[in-house]
């Protein structure tokens, strides 16, 4: 080290062209490196999707689901299994351990579903999917009152259009209608021409089909043979022939049935600002840039406009880079701010010139950390700027302690290169180890457990960069330009006459600086010494206070604050079975009350706060990707659900709103009312979302005691003041008829299946072919007319066709019973599930003192009654319980760590300890400063105190070097202490300073948008100060006891 510090003092080139190769690197890094909001998080989890058409949950659930979940059970991989039997289709989500290779286990996954060969006949080849979530950047509405044909036409123009742009590699179709060709046949025809079902099927598909029929291979050539009959039109598919008679006439399916090529059967709308709307979502891929990718878009729609028939319009919609600018600029110029202050916290304790190199470092390690962030997998986005601003005051601390005893060399008469290399070696050691061990406290983030605790990891990854870029700025490039500064005077008048009257006014701050530690802080440190114990029970009691207030719940703990979005979602849930007109209802409703909401507000404070509106009913799987849910699956792909609805409102932006979203939520929630017959509904805005706040899930062998349990929580929870959106994931099934074939069937050949086969021809109907017509994969089914599906009477009156011809009516060998169908059935380990779930007002109750309640109480002695239900804890409690006690355990060997780091340099194994001994202090400060701004204790809060640690250590460390070393030059431990404290006192103030300064303009920063970083910076902040006192007093004190210890105990 000694080498290299002289090698750079001597050589100042070295230096210049060293700092100019991190700060160009950086500089040029920066476009490249992924923008977004927020970090996606990684989800170790593996889906298998089962098609089964027409099959209840109960069906799916016995024979889908069960047979999945018994065959992967026994895979290492696997943490948990969650199972959801849907009608139609069955979905198994396998969650992975923590570590595995999801390539590997999804292969190895694969492997087992595919070899199980007892899936019903009916059912399609099972889908297995890595769950993914994909970075939606912006949505495009295409509107218009025009027909559904015209305008799904000019939505896939517009799609292919915009594939074909620069930056653009994924786009998707959401709210896109499935085609397809249906065959009716009423009853009455089949009875007329005395066909079935399975006639006309097997006529079809003999007629209609592209089959290869060899080659011909002459001496010149190659010929192909191939039969063309496919059919691809409704006109073409009424020509097919079904019969030849004897005298040669012939029976087309046009005339024995209804042919219909269009949309599939359903009433599902998506409306944008009340017109019937498509959309497609655009994605980036890899490390495109968000910003870029929308303004390419963007730039498209307003060419586009003008172009689009009369009546349709087109729209930038959940446009995330919007809300990325915004934010982006918030914290830019937070950083600004804070950078601003730390300069002129240095300029005011350091010689200008001092302070000017020694806040270089700032640049000079930001752009050394942005050079490596690609390399480490992390993006800019909301948590690394604030990490940026979060160590803005920290990465100077080993500059100021190099520079300041650089210059203290240089006061004492010695030459500029002498100074610079004797005072850089002299600290060189303690700032290595320092810096050192606020990495070692900066990293149990890396490794805390959970989808969500991924996302910490980016607070270490910047922090470690930057600290390490600059240690070595601190003792390479800043002992370079100290030893070759300038010390004269500037040629110019004007320059010297300021720099005359900043000198006067450093020199009042010099003397006020010495007169506080000699008339203050000596006398202070003086008594404190001369009663150590004393001045170590007063520590620990304010300690304890400090504890009690939080254990005593004064202090509120809240896991995650939430962060706003600018999209509000309503999630609207009617009972299964329920007309899609009374859903429609539901959503006009909700839509007005926004009406009268946004009138409120304009009225009350000036601003109209809705600018777009969607909303979807019957839509049932929603595209999650982005800042905000869109409605539609992928390339069109949903689920038909008329009991389901959905309004998206954006608002103006979170920089231009003078409310909280909660505010607007509430006062939307209370126009809308109640809604008759209601099961659900949810009204959320939140950017990143950690879960629910309260999520219990039972688990148990039957629904009847699972709901029973149910109803009692959800009861119990309405007694807590501050609790809302309560409800569970349990449904009540439709009405379902159950046929039961009687003994006289026998008689007539008739069995079970063949029976259940006719009925689900008729009424579900059987899909004949499959054809592909341009972009749209097209299925051709076959069933009875609309009319003919309506009435009981239709089932009872169908004509049932016996092996030998003969027709039969269905209620002479069948019986048919009315029940509830079973509801979508959860399982989780193969068990079933209920989740019970709500929300809370954090302004009005606590989410942790409410579970504990729980816990400890009520569903204890709730479940003595029902010995096979089981509970755990999802969502936000889940995550909460996942991270906590990761990062207590990573923190833990981060001392450990710590420990061994101290104990190198100071060749001891007591001193360490006495070092660390202020970093439980430093929560006393944390405290404070929490209850001043009225915020609850969070996440954030508690790695705002990990982030503290190594602030206290390095002051510490420091600290009790140049103890060691007063004591190496004969002083006594008494005399040492105090003159230690002396000569740390300003660089030790001069660290906390600008480690709180930095982050001052962001805890007095009113944006809603940047309330949830707030904790933090408030621990770190209040917790620096607070450590000063801790360092400058408690630190000399704990050294004094364990010398007084080892000198009495030596003797």
């Amino acid at each position: 080290m000694k080498n290299i510090i002289n090698w750079f003092v001597k050589n100042s080139v070295a230096g210049n062209l060293f700092m100019a190769l991190i700060l160009i690197s950086g500089y040029f890094t920066l476009p490249k490196i992924l923008m977004e909001i927020f970090p996606a998080p990684v989800l170790d989890i593996i889906s298998i999707s089962v098609p089964y058409p027409g099959a209840s949950p109960e069906d799916i659930e016995e024979s889908i689901c069960t047979k999945i979940e018994e065959n992967i059970a026994g895979i290492e991989s696997v943490k948990k299994i969650r199972s959801t039997a849907l009608e139609n289709q069955g979905i198994v989500y396998v969650e992975l351990l923590p570590g595995e290779d999801i390539s590997k286990s999804k292969e190895e996954i694969s492997t087992v579903v595919n070899a199980i060969n007892t899936f019903p006949d009916e059912s399609e080849n099972p889908i297995i999917s890595e769950l993914k979530i994909q970075s939606q950047v912006m949505q495009i509405a295409i509107s218009g009152n025009i027909d559904e044909e015209s305008l799904t036409n000019i939505t896939n123009r517009i799609q292919d259009e915009i594939s074909t742009l620069p930056n653009i590699t994924l786009t998707t179709i959401s709210g896109v209608k499935s085609k397809e060709i249906v065959i009716e046949v009423s009853e009455k025809q089949l009875k007329k021409y005395s066909i079935t079902f399975d006639q006309i099927i097997n006529a079809v598909r003999s007629s209609s089909i592209n089959m290869p029929a060899g080659k011909i291979e002459s001496i010149k050539n190659e010929y192909l043979i191939r039969t063309d009959g496919q059919a691809n039109t409704g006109l073409e598919y009424e020509n097919i022939t079904i019969r030849t008679k004897g005298d040669g006439t012939k029976l087309k399916l046009g005339d024995i049935a209804n042919i219909k090529d269009g949309f599939v059967e359903d009433a599902a709308s998506l409306k944008f600002n009340g017109l019937p709307t498509k959309l497609i979502n655009v994605f980036r891929v890899g490390n495109q840039n968000a910003i870029e990718v929308s303004d390419t878009v963007n730039e498209y729609i307003e060419k586009t406009k003008s172009l689009l028939p009369r009546g349709v319009s087109i729209t930038s919609w959940n446009d995330e880079s919007k809300i990325l600018r915004g934010r982006i600029d918030l914290l830019m110029k937070n950083a600004k701010l804070g950078l601003m202050l730390v300069l002129l916290m240095l300029a005011i304790f350091l010689k200008p010139k001092l302070a000017f190199w020694v806040s270089l470092g700032i640049p000079i390690s930001f752009m050394g950390a942005l050079l490596m962030l690609p390399y480490l997998d992390v993006s800019i986005n909301l948590l690394s700027l604030f990490t940026f601003i979060l160590v803005l005051g920290i990465v100077v601390d080993d500059a100021i302690i190099v520079g300041e005893n650089i210059y203290r060399h240089i006061e004492n008469g010695e030459d500029l290169e002498t100074a610079s290399r004797k005072g850089a070696y002299e600290v060189g050691i303690p700032v290595i180890f320092a810096v050192l061990t606020t990495i070692a406290t900066f990293s149990p983030m890396l490794f805390v457990e959970g989808s969500v605790g991924r996302i910490w990891r980016i607070i270490p990854l910047v922090v470690i960069p930057t600290l390490f870029w600059s240690l070595i700025e601190s003792l390479t490039i800043l002992p370079s330009h100290l030893a070759h500064m300038k010390i004269q005077k500037s040629k110019y008048n004007f320059l010297r006459k300021i720099s005359r009257r900043w000198e006067k006014f450093q020199s009042k701050i010099e003397k006020g600086l010495k007169n506080l530690i000699r008339n203050k802080y000596k006398p202070l440190l003086l008594k404190s010494i001369k009663n150590p114990f004393l001045t170590i029970s007063i520590f620990v009691f304010i300690l304890l206070l400090n504890i009690g207030l939080i254990g005593g719940g004064w202090l509120k703990f809240s896991f995650f604050p939430p962060i706003e979005g600018d999209v509000v979602i309503v999630d609207v849930t009617f009972p299964l079975g329920t007309p899609i007109d009374v859903t429609n209802d539901a959503i006009d409703r909700i839509q007005n009350a926004a009406f009268i909401t946004d009138k409120y507000f304009e009225e009350n404070i000036g601003q109209n706060l809705f600018v777009n509106s969607l909303t979807s009913v019957g839509y049932d799987n929603i595209n999650i990707s982005g800042q905000a849910s869109g409605p539609g699956g992928r390339s069109g792909v949903y689920t038909y659900s008329p009991h389901k609805g959905y309004v998206w409102a954006e608002l103006i932006s979170g920089e231009e709103r003078k409310i909280p979203v909660s505010d607007i939520i509430n006062k939307w929630r209370e126009e809308t009312g109640d809604i008759l017959g209601l099961k659900d509904i949810e009204f959320k805005s939140n950017l990143f979302d950690s879960g629910e706040p309260i999520n219990i899930q039972l688990t148990g062998l039957d629904f009847k005691d699972l709901n029973i349990v149910v109803d009692k929580i959800k009861n119990h929870l309405q007694d807590y003041v501050g609790v809302f959106d309560i409800k569970d994931s349990f449904s009540e099934g439709k009405d379902q008829f159950n046929i039961t074939v009687l003994p006289e069937a026998e008689n007539y050949g008739i069995t079970n299946y063949s029976l259940a086969k006719q009925v689900r021809q008729a009424f579900y109907g059987q899909e004949i072919q499959t054809i592909q017509r341009g972009r749209d994969e097209i299925k051709v089914n076959i069933r009875y007319p609309k009319k003919d599906r309506q009435k009981i009477s239709n089932l009872e009156n169908m004509l049932i066709r016996t092996p030998d011809g003969r027709e039969i009516p269905f209620k002479l060998i069948g019986k048919i019973d009315e029940s509830k169908s079973s509801p979508s059935i959860t399982r989780i380990d193969r068990k079933r599930a209920i989740n019970i779930t709500a929300d809370v007002d954090i302004s009005k109750a606590n989410s942790n003192e409410i579970v504990r309640n729980l816990e400890s109480n009520f569903i204890p002695n709730l479940l003595k009654d029902y010995p096979y239900i089981n509970y755990s804890l999802e969502g936000e409690q889940r995550q909460q319980n996942e991270n906590l006690e990761s990062l207590a355990n990573n923190y833990l060997l981060a001392l450990i760590l710590v420990y061994i780091l101290l104990a190198i340099p100071f060749r001891s194994y007591i001193q360490p300890l006495v070092v660390m001994s202020a970093i439980p202090f430093g929560i006393i400060g944390a405290v404070i400063g929490h209850l001043l701004f009225g915020m609850n204790f969070s996440i954030l809060s508690m790695i705002g105190i990990v982030a503290l640690s190594g602030v206290v250590v390095n002051d510490s460390l420091v600290l009790v070097d140049f103890i060691n070393r007063y004591k190496r030059e004969g002083y006594s431990i008494e005399e040492a202490a105090l003159e230690a404290g002396q000569a740390r006192f300003r660089p030790i103030l001069l660290t906390s300073i600008t480690t709180f300064v930095g982050l001052m303009p962001l805890l007095l920063e009113k944006s809603l948008q940047a309330q949830f970083l707030i904790p933090m910076a408030i621990s770190l902040g209040f917790g620096v100060l607070f450590s000063t006192f801790i360092t400058l007093i408690l630190v000399p004190n704990s050294v004094l006891i364990i010398e007084n210890f080892r000198s009495k105990y030596s003797n």
